[in-house]
């Protein structure tokens, strides 16, 4: 008796979940053709609105917003120097003058080199301040 009981609550849920198509989704007269034209007749509308309220950016906007999107924008190279930032290290710049060399004159071009002031790079411990005073 309880088997059967709980075969008739089973059946009653699940009939009661049913449900024919054409009652959740009722058949209208409109085609796919008809359907897809109205939805892209609001598009253009609301696509003509847009154009309306737009209004171009100056040479000042623009340079504002692409500083904006480079200093949000995430990389390794910005990744690693916010988390291993680096203490100040002085560069001096020599420039060699062409010259001629060895025991028979080969002409060297001129070139320029560059030596940092300390050996060793130096990183900053955390909450170490950077900038200048």
């Amino acid at each position: 008796m309880k088997g059967y009981g709980l075969f008739m609550l089973v059946a009653l849920l699940l009939s009661g979940c049913s449900t024919s198509k054409d009652e959740m989704l009722p058949p209208g007269d409109s085609t796919m053709l008809d359907m897809w034209q109205n939805k892209a007749s609001s598009a253009r509308t609301t696509t003509e609105a847009r154009s309306v309220l737009r209004r171009g950016l100056t040479d000042s906007d623009l340079a504002t917003r692409q500083s904006l999107e480079e200093s949000y924008t995430r990389d390794a190279q910005n990744e690693i120097q916010q988390l291993f930032p680096r203490l100040p290290n002085p560069d001096m710049v020599i420039y060699i003058y062409p010259h001629m060399a060895g025991n028979e004159p080969a002409p060297v071009p001129g070139y320029s080199s560059v030596f940092s002031f300390y050996s060793r790079v130096q990183y900053a411990l955390p909450g170490e301040r950077l900038e200048a005073l």
